[in-house]
């Protein structure tokens, strides 16, 4: 039987939403998952709990790693932390994936060494999603990698392509590179040649993209290096962040904003929410980190309990759908072509 194994002591609110979130996707979804953590503590709070399950596994892990810690530190000192026990139980396939809400640049740097890439990856990449007018956009790298190679971009385009197709159910997902400009001319020297081997190495590239267009659904598939990826992510959670603020200090300005917001609330309540779960990271749960020998996703420092649920939806759905076995399928053959070119 598929398990999924938490990493519960990660993240800004662990145990506690991390345990609700587990709670409610073994008792809604019937998955069964495997809690990774000190268990006495795991143990109280699950007493505590409005929910119980038979589903739910616990197995100790003594030290954890804190949000605040440098993680080269932590993962040299500590061999018996949350995450690196619960990676320990995918390597030997004890569980079908790892998700974790704990110290990121900890979590990538242990996944690599415990599971290390498979053939054919020489970096593994963030895949994030993004709600545009025409559905989902699958954006990587999102912050394992602050420098690349063109090599590099290649892997990402080849893994968010597959990703984009099995996961969000796109029929030949159309590729674009994140650049300044939709001109051939524009970008650096590196994306510029970059664009010269995606034309004839993917069908369904369509050239630079800028982000402003990400939007609007130009592309599925948007690749980029961990840098700007991650200032694009943050730029956009703040913004959304901003607009929130800004409309929610005029409205409280004066009673008739009060009143006229309030009938526009009335009225179009269902697109207003609808609007807001697109936007609202808690939706997605988590983001796969892709080249791994294995399935791991991160997940957001603050997840709540939903948060924590739709990960493990994710993790569920990534599992059913084969990703590991199908990456490495499309790899291999995108490097026996570049073989055979050479």
């Amino acid at each position: 039987m598929m398990k999924i194994a938490l990493d519960a002591m990660g993240g800004d609110f662990a145990p506690r939403e991390n345990i609700e979130g587990a709670l409610l996707a073994a008792r809604l979804h019937g998955i069964p998952i495997v809690l990774v953590g000190d268990e006495k503590i795991i143990r109280q709070h699950l007493s505590r709990s409005r929910f119980s399950s038979d589903l739910i596994e616990i197995v100790h892990a003594a030290e954890s790693i804190d949000m605040h810690e440098r993680a080269t530190a932590a993962i040299r000192s500590r061999r018996q932390t949350s995450m690196r026990v619960a990676l320990e139980l995918l390597k030997e396939k004890k569980v079908s994936a790892v998700i974790s809400p704990g110290h990121t640049g900890a979590f990538m740097a242990t996944s690599l060494l415990i599971l290390g890439r498979f053939p054919g990856i020489e970096r593994p990449a963030i895949a994030g999603y993004l709600p545009t007018l025409r559905g989902a956009c699958v954006i990587l790298d999102l912050g394992a990698n602050v420098e690349c190679r063109i090599s590099h971009l290649l892997e990402f385009a080849i893994m968010g392509e597959v990703y984009a197709r099995l996961i969000e159910k796109k029929d030949q997902p159309t590729i674009g590179l994140l650049s300044n400009g939709e001109e051939p001319s524009k970008g650096t020297a590196l994306l510029r040649e970059a664009h010269e081997q995606f034309k004839s190495r993917f069908p369904t590239y369509l050239g630079f993209v800028e982000s402003k267009d990400i939007f609007k659904g130009k592309v599925d598939v948007v690749v980029c290096d961990g840098f700007i990826g991650n200032i694009f992510l943050k730029t956009t959670e703040g913004v959304i962040g901003a607009v929130y603020s800004l409309a929610k200090q005029d409205i409280q300005k004066n009673l008739f904003s009060k009143l006229i917001f309030g009938l526009f609330y009335l009225l179009f309540k269902n697109t207003i929410k609808n609007l807001g779960r697109r936007f609202d990271y808690a939706e997605y749960g988590a983001a796969p980190l892709l080249g791994l020998d294995g399935l791991v996703f991160v997940c957001h420092g603050r997840s709540s309990g939903k948060a924590i649920k739709n990960a493990i939806l994710t993790a569920r759905k990534s599992v059913e759908e084969h990703l590991l076995e199908n990456l490495k399928v499309e790899v291999m053959k995108h490097s026996q072509t570049k073989s055979e070119a050479t």
